[in-house]
């Protein structure tokens, strides 16, 4: 008989305070790793291994590339690496951003359910937008535990709500009902026989994708096997985007790697527009202001007919700069989307 040995966790906005108190319920002898990734900037340093081996009994650490995966330890992400598991050990993949994040929460627990699939306990607590669902949805499928935090008490509803609403979550709990739950999960037994379970081979494919380690022929043919040619492109690298659908669960990838949900897509695409107004608000004022400077110019050298005709296009900038400022500062979504 083997147990539930892996447990990875995930959280975003409002997530620190709840791992805090959950690991300092967990015992130092605990006969499982445990894998933690936190939507962190990637310009600052992370003091997480720090702040979590205080508030508990178990070490925690941000692991070497290669690292061997041993009980007991608390692994926790760095910053702008995406933490993924191995058979054994441990990789850091300085990869794609999926879900505007790195390290995101996605391919941790996706490599997770891959290669020790019923072993595998997911917790998915407080934070914005989406990122977890999909990765929660590969460890239910290759027959791990699903854990999500209580949307009533995180402090961020969207991410276990998005998990919820597109998962069979297996517990829904307070977060201080987390550390117990674990540690009864980890005492039960599975049988040996549901390790050699087949699992997607969709899965397999992202999770290739993920550690980055196929040819750019492999990665064009991987994004035609697990989806549809889609209309969009993707707003990091500008290539075209497949539409996978995961039951009712529909996402995006491009062949590069970038990897969105609904939500994330939706977030980026609203804040590419908006850089786009105010670049073109930028040019509008130069083109003006240059305009202008082309006028007094063209009357210094008492040509009337040019000064006049660099003097309407100035008046045209202005028009087209007062209304894109009134979209930015109003709502941009809301004007760009109205009628």
């Amino acid at each position: 008989m083997a147990s539930r040995d892996i447990i990875v966790i995930g959280g975003s906005a409002g997530a620190l305070e709840v791992l805090r108190a959950l690991v300092a319920k967990l015992p130092h002898d605990l006969p499982a790793a445990v894998f933690v990734v936190i939507h962190l900037s990637p310009a600052r340093e992370s003091f997480l291994p720090l702040i979590l081996s205080r508030a508990g009994r178990m070490p925690a650490s941000q692991p070497a590339d290669h690292a061997p995966i041993e009980h007991g330890q608390i692994y926790i992400a760095p910053p702008d690496q995406h933490l993924i598991l191995e058979n054994h050990h441990i990789s850091l993949v300085h990869g794609p951003k999926e879900n505007r994040s790195r390290p995101a929460i996605d391919p941790l627990f996706r490599s997770a359910a891959v290669n020790y699939g019923p072993r595998v306990v997911g917790v998915l607590l407080s934070g914005s937008l989406d990122d977890g669902t999909a990765g929660l949805r590969a460890i239910k499928q290759c027959g791990g535990i699903a854990i999500v935090q209580d949307p009533d008490e995180a402090l961020y509803q969207g991410m276990p709500e998005s998990a919820i609403y597109n998962n069979s979550v297996d517990h829904i709990v307070k977060a201080d009902a987390i550390a117990p739950l674990l540690r009864r999960l980890i005492q039960e037994e599975i049988p040996e026989k549901e390790e050699s379970e087949s699992m997607s081979s969709d899965l397999r494919k992202e999770d290739d994708v993920s550690k980055q380690r196929l040819e750019p022929a492999e990665m064009i043919e991987a994004a035609n096997e697990l989806g549809q040619l889609s209309m969009f492109t993707c707003p990091e690298c500008q290539g075209t985007l497949w539409e996978l659908k995961d039951g009712e669960l529909l996402r995006y990838r491009c062949h590069v790697g970038h990897a969105y949900s609904i939500d994330s897509l939706d977030t980026e695409q609203g804040e590419k527009v908006e850089s786009a107004l105010w670049s073109a608000l930028r040019a509008l004022e130069e083109r003006g202001a240059l305009a202008r400077r082309l006028a007094q110019e063209s009357r210094d050298r008492q040509r009337e007919g040019m000064a006049e005709r660099f003097e309407q296009r100035a008046i045209e900038a202005d028009e087209h700069v007062e209304s894109l400022r009134r979209i930015l500062l109003s709502d941009p979504e809301k004007v760009l989307t109205a009628g």
